[in-house]
């Protein structure tokens, strides 16, 4: 698909933000282990959480998945082999978490995806799973998938680097309930996307489990978590509005003239996305907030600022898109760990920024933006969040041919309609 952006005056009305993908995944999971039933209230349907929602019942829960809620009978952990290989598509988050999910199941589970998931690295949390006694295999050899998965997890201590990828500590947290013994998990490291493993503990809690946060204070360098056996129970469960889909919506009234009301947004979320509204209030835009939404003015005119995205990765190609729309110079630091995503989005965003005739560097961790973006051709890459950031900067400058643009429908299926609704002034 060809995706053509003109150029808008200015983007005007009230808009629900869509439901979370982070905390719909989760709660899939956690319900589909829990005892009783559940009933998800308000998830997200999209590519990549019915992927999760088709995993799930491919271990032997029943899921019955309707539009404004998604009601699933516990297993208790008692899961079952699947009966094919689990296709997880392109959602690196589904191939994560079922990956440890899957020692609860006996025999062997083979999980893949497609080619852009296959370049995904796998060895940090296989090599974790290994030492609390999940045999985990990459059949390649090398640290990706497809991964093939012997049931049976004992449990006690293990070790994990914080610095690649959080999702992998939220995989091991979620499945160590089950585990015969209580599971020590260490970090080891600096801890990066601390949030999203907060925005885990809370939706374990909210099932029934309860995770301690150890300190190591003898050892300054090093964190960890205790998970005793315990059950998920089921239970009502409300998703909230994702920050990092939303980040869209705010960054688009920032750097137009705006009147824009996103609801469905707690202002008190764990999400670490929520950082988006410092950082466009950092770039000059005003916002209000209150206990629900948010309502963004914008003037059109923002400025280049230092943003570190130490906590918060999948705002990579929404802050490059503001910098390539603002004047002056922004530095995106603190995101290396970008790189490990559906693409190495510092190297594409670059990439894709320097066709519109934006002055970018390519640092280790991050980018260096010099506004001034023109119109012009570029590819998605298969990124759902890239289609979306370059969408915004043809909002602004006009005349930009996405190619390879409907991926956007992995996180927000309804994006485009959204847009063009506002740029309409919501009518």
């Amino acid at each position: 698909m060809e995706l053509e952006v003109k150029k808008a005056e200015s983007i005007q009305g009230v808009v629900n933000a869509p439901s979370s993908k982070s905390y719909s995944h989760r709660a899939f999971i956690i319900a589909s282990l829990a005892e009783g039933k559940s009933h998800i209230k308000y998830p997200l349907y999209s590519e990549d959480t019915n992927a999760t929602i088709e995993s799930c019942r491919a271990l032997g829960t029943k899921i019955e998945v309707k539009s404004s809620e998604c009601i699933i009978q516990g297993t208790g952990g008692r899961l079952k082999t699947p009966d094919n290989v689990l296709d997880v598509k392109n959602s690196g988050t589904t191939l994560r978490m079922i990956s440890s999910l899957a020692s609860l199941a006996p025999h062997y589970t083979v999980i893949t995806g497609d080619s852009s998931l296959r370049k995904r690295p796998m060895q940090d949390l296989i090599q974790s799973l290994d030492k609390i006694g999940v045999k985990v295999y990459s059949t390649r050899s090398n640290g990706r998938a497809p991964i093939i998965v012997k049931g049976g997890i004992k449990g006690g201590k293990t070790v994990i680097r914080g610095d690649v990828s959080s999702q992998f500590i939220s995989s091991i947290l979620i499945t160590a309930p089950y585990a015969d013994n209580s599971v020590n998990l260490e970090i080891h490291g600096k801890f990066i996307s601390q949030p999203y493993v907060d925005m885990t503990r809370d939706i374990m809690k909210d099932f029934g489990v309860d995770v301690e946060y150890v300190n190591m204070d003898q050892n300054p360098i090093s964190t960890g978590f205790h998970v005793e056996p315990q059950k998920y129970r089921g239970r009502d469960y409300i998703v909230e509005g994702d920050y990092s889909s939303a980040s869209y919506l705010i960054a688009a009234a920032a750097a137009l003239k705006s009147n824009l009301t996103v609801k469905n947004l707690n202002p008190k979320s764990k999400q670490g996305d929520r950082f988006i509204l410092d950082i466009v209030k950092k770039m000059g835009c005003d916002l209000e907030l209150s206990q629900s939404e948010v309502n963004i003015i914008g003037e059109g005119e923002l400025h280049g600022a230092d943003v570190n995205l130490k906590n918060t990765p999948d705002l990579l190609p929404t802050v490059a898109a503001l910098g390539a729309m603002a004047e002056g110079t922004t530095r995106i630091s603190g995101a290396e760990h970008a790189r490990y995503k559906e693409t190495d989005r510092i190297h594409t965003c670059a990439l894709e920024l320097a066709k519109l005739g934006v002055s970018v560097e390519e640092k280790k961790d991050g980018l260096i933006i010099e506004g001034g973006a023109k119109g012009g051709v570029v590819d998605s890459h298969n990124d759902h969040r890239l289609v979306m950031a370059l969408y915004l900067v043809g909002l602004k400058v006009g005349n930009i041919k996405i190619h390879n643009a409907s991926v956007y429908d992995v996180s927000f299926p309804n994006f485009i309609e959204v847009m063009e609704k506002l740029v309409a002034g919501g009518k």
